[in-house]
């Protein structure tokens, strides 16, 4: 392999050369900080920068591995996380003005873990203010790499063009109504929204705490089932962290897909996807197919209901999250978080109570559905490659998610895991995504799935050029 085309491989693809020593967690370090420092100016990608943790940790890493003390494929790999993870050595922004330079007191449990596995911190990944669907008027949004004028997704926005600009190995997302889906779908990536619980949420600026999940944002399904390996399990600090016990998401991950049952809502996805988004949807079915999946019709509950109920239960759990700085410090504000934590204060209990009904209602019919399927089969976005201009027409609230979220929202929702896979590309050169989406903590099913599909097609390898 070329030693100047390490930044576009996988990490768990290099893990061998660094666990015998022919490559150096310092050389990958300073490798990403050079493309830092050369592309980021254009691409917004980072909020902080850390190279003197990232060294530290780097050399760190070296010395232990060289004595011997391998602690697994992330152990000497450089990372960066969301601007919302809690670190003690790195300043958290949230993308925010009135957080802008501040150090949290403590460290996320999920930080903690991917330090205890020995990976290295390169900094924070720029996210949109309060991680909702903007970014604070006074932070430069990050750029798409493969087309400055397309869509790279909401709040997790940086760390999708970081990881796919080889930036940075790989990172950790949230996602309240897709917001590690989306960004992976823009930038071809491969992002896990866990099982809701799956994921300690402790030290994590939340947007609705019922909604928010935790997980990575890699470039192949093996590089993701790592990192989820690593974050997930249960936590004291966080009650609803869930205690069942972590798979090893790594050790069945070729097994195949022979004898699984996918279904597919092909009525609702010609009524709300374009052609582009379709064709690739059905290319997808036809390679799990061949690969010995079966493929079966299956119905999904109409999600509108649920999409208006999630717009409820965001604005409302957003407005307790930010209670302490808002309306207080309101001038600070962006326009569209403070719109949304404006209605959250204004929503009456009547509207949260009739939102979790539905909410409720939506869950029950999901869990009919899964029955008889393993996974659903269903598109990243509606729209392949969607531009500034288009998601800047859509609106606000509730319109826009129900423009741009039928097939991520819902799944906040009721909190199933899904896994999203590049599988095409728009006319205009933009990456197109499907999701795999499992029965609760089926993760490794979607992780060796996803696995399968990337072992007989290449739209993973693609990287921009920048």
């Amino acid at each position: 392999m070329p030693e100047e085309r390490l930044w576009a491989e996988s990490f768990t693809a290099l893990s061998d050369r660094i666990r015998s020593g022919a490559l150096s967690p310092v050389t990958l370090t300073e490798l990403m900080l050079a493309r830092i420092e050369a592309y980021d100016n254009i691409l917004h990608s980072y909020a902080t920068v850390a190279p003197d943790v990232a060294l530290g940790m780097a050399e760190s890493a070296h010395a232990e591995i060289k004595a011997g003390d391998w602690r697994g494929p992330l152990h000497g790999i450089p990372m960066a996380v969301k601007d919302v993870f809690y670190t003690t050595d790195i300043r958290t922004g949230l993308g925010s003005s009135i957080y802008s330079g501040w150090q949290p007191p403590y460290e996320s449990t999920a930080t903690a873990r991917l330090r205890a596995a020995g990976a290295v911190m390169l900094g924070k990944l720029t996210a949109t203010e309060g991680v909702y669907a903007d970014h604070h008027p006074t932070i430069a949004p990050p750029v798409n790499p493969f087309g400055a004028a397309h869509w790279t997704g909401t709040s997790s926005s940086g760390s999708g063009v970081a990881v796919t600009s080889g930036l940075a190995y790989a990172t950790l997302g949230t996602d309240t109504g897709g917001s590690i889906r989306l960004p992976s779908s823009c930038c071809g990536l491969v992002g896990i929204k866990p099982t809701w619980g799956r994921v300690s949420r402790h030290g994590v600026f939340p947007l609705a705490e019922s909604l928010d999940h935790v997980g990575p944002m890699a470039r192949t399904a093996k590089d993701a089932a790592a990192i989820l390996g690593v974050i997930a399990g249960a936590d004291p600090a966080d009650p609803t962290a869930s205690p069942l016990d972590v798979p090893d998401y790594l050790a069945g991950i070729d097994g195949g897909v022979a004898g699984i049952t996918v279904g597919v809502d092909w009525a609702f996805l010609r009524r709300i996807a374009t052609e582009e988004v379709l064709e690739s949807i059905e290319a997808v079915a036809s390679t799990m197919a061949a690969l010995g999946a079966r493929i079966i019709d299956v119905t999904f509950p109409e999600p509108e209901a649920i999409l208006r109920g999630w717009a409820v239960q965001c604005a409302v759990e957003a407005a307790i999250a930010h209670r302490r700085t808002y309306p207080a410090r309101k001038q600070e504000y962006g326009e569209r978080l403070a719109a949304l934590l404006d209605r959250g204060n204004n929503f009456s209990g009547i509207a949260l109570a009739e939102a979790l009904g539905d909410r409720r209602i939506f869950n029950g019919r999901i869990a009919t559905m899964f029955a008889d399927i393993d996974m659903l089969l269903v598109p990243g976005l509606p729209v392949a490659g969607p531009t500034l201009d288009y998601m800047s027409s859509l609106g606000e609230d509730p319109e826009a998610i129900l423009a741009i979220g039928p097939f991520t929202a819902p799944f906040d929702v009721c909190g199933y895991p899904t896994i999203t896979v590049p599988c095409g590309s728009s006319s205009l050169g933009i990456p197109v995504a499907f999701q795999f989406v499992g029965k609760p903590f089926e993760e490794a099913l979607l992780c060796r799935s996803a696995h399968a599909y990337q072992g007989v097609t290449e739209w993973h390898l693609r990287r921009p050029a920048l």
